[in-house]
């Protein structure tokens, strides 16, 4: 079971800064789903900044969502420091 996101922050070039819930900080880059279905409305940029976390994933204003173990997964570490 992946860690949740607890903090996310929208950042340039349809990325996502991920902060979980075990310290770890990490960026998703959305690009890769912005043109299958219900993610292409993700790149309008004003849409895309509505993004909040959800049930341990994320969600968009118009319930567009990434689970936990997708986030966790397929994401880069950040060059942030870790969060204690």
């Amino acid at each position: 079971m992946s860690p949740n996101v607890i903090q996310v922050e929208p950042i340039a070039h349809f990325k996502l800064r991920l902060f979980f819930d075990n310290g770890e900080i990490k960026q998703f880059d959305v690009t890769p789903y912005l043109d299958r279905g219900v993610f292409i409305a993700l790149k309008d940029p004003h849409l895309f900044q509505s993004v909040k976390p959800f049930f341990g994933g994320v969600q968009w204003l118009h319930e567009q969502d990434l689970s936990a173990d997708t986030l966790y997964l397929q994401s880069d570490a950040d060059n942030m420091t870790k969060i204690n």
